[in-house]
């Protein structure tokens, strides 16, 4: 997983989700599909989470119910699927 020598903006983190979320699904083998079909959630939502944005220009920003979901289909705690370095908030 990717560090920042600062604290990353709320963009940078959820790319760096989304990077985490590939990785994990490219390593167990598993397509979009698959991994949504067991969070309960749609393969384009999970797409939107992979490549960090909802929209254009909008960064992702998956409940805390999905990203749980999402660490139970992958088999890692949840702290494996997030960034380590909390993103920095106050320009939101």
């Amino acid at each position: 997983m990717e560090h920042f020598a600062e604290t990353p903006t709320w963009s940078q983190y959820a790319n760096l989700l989304g990077s985490s979320l590939r990785h994990l699904r490219l390593g167990r083998g598993l397509s979009q599909e698959q991994v949504a079909m067991a969070a309960g959630i749609s393969r384009y939502t999970y797409q939107k989470f992979e490549k960090g944005e909802s929209r254009p220009g909008t960064s992702a920003n998956p409940s805390l119910q999905n990203v749980l979901a999402l660490s139970q289909v992958f088999g890692v705690p949840i702290e494996e699927l997030l960034p380590s370095t909390p993103p920095d908030l106050s320009d939101r």
